[in-house]
């Protein structure tokens, strides 16, 4: 199984935090978020992870080129328009990674290694899998999720909030089948010219409203956290200091 992890971003409601590092870079309990996500990939079986670079990739590549996980392979492509676009654009940069089955995950979602498990758990749920976590209320810069069973409706920031059943945690499953589906949505929006601005989620939208192909996975109970803003940090270093008390 191949993971590819979106990490071109800077991350700039973080600053000044980030003014040079990347937001993949920010430390948590003594390691890199880049570095948790890798190592919970790999404890749970996926053999190669390709890191999508943009703002200071050659700090990307050095931390990555410092993990040292038998049985795994780690690299990077690079997004040399991440200043200009959205994360659309990087699984576009990405999509001749896209030809077999693979993962994508968020470059500032930090996960236990219990979660890749679920989502590998088989049969998926669908040639798309996305994975969500279910809370109380919701605010507007989740990525809110509608679904009916396990079949997703629609996802997006604007949903409304007496139709969200959830919130994705920018966590992905494709089949070889999916990963065809939305490679062929991705360069289809970016035909338009607010292409460039959207969310790689938006293709997942439009798949699922239009052809039905995308389920979605709970992973409710188990340890997750964004980073976006600078009360995360506290959380992550929290949630990572946990984690290591129980020997992941």
């Amino acid at each position: 199984m191949k993971a590819i992890i979106l990490s071109a971003g800077q991350g700039r409601r973080l600053l000044p935090l980030t003014a040079e590092t990347p937001k993949c870079l920010v430390p948590f309990s003594g390691r890199t978020l880049l570095e948790w996500q890798v190592r919970a990939l790999a404890a749970s079986g996926v053999t190669e992870v390709v890191v999508v670079t943009g703002f200071e990739a050659d700090k990307v590549v050095a931390t990555l080129e410092g993990i040292h996980l038998p049985g795994a392979r780690l690299r990077t492509t690079h997004n040399p328009f991440f200043e200009l676009a959205d994360n659309l654009a990087s699984c576009w940069i990405a999509r001749h990674e896209m030809t077999d089955a693979f993962l994508i995950l968020n470059g500032d979602t930090l996960i236990e290694p219990a979660i890749v498990e679920r989502v590998l758990a088989d049969p998926p749920a669908a040639p798309i899998t996305v994975t969500i976590d279910v809370k109380d209320d919701y605010d507007s810069d989740d990525m809110k999720v509608r679904a009916e069973g396990d079949r997703l409706l629609a996802i997006g920031k604007t949903l409304p909030l007496d139709l969200v059943t959830g919130e994705s945690i920018g966590f992905l499953r494709f089949t070889a089948e999916g990963g065809r589906a939305f490679v062929a949505e991705i360069e289809r929006l970016l035909r338009n010219e607010d292409g460039l601005k959207r969310w790689y989620l938006s293709a997942i939208d439009g798949i699922a409203r239009y052809h039905g192909h995308v389920g979605v996975r709970s992973i409710r109970g188990l340890d997750w956290s964004e980073l976006d803003f600078p009360a995360d940090l506290d959380r992550g270093v929290e949630m990572t200091g946990r984690w290591i008390a129980r020997g992941l």
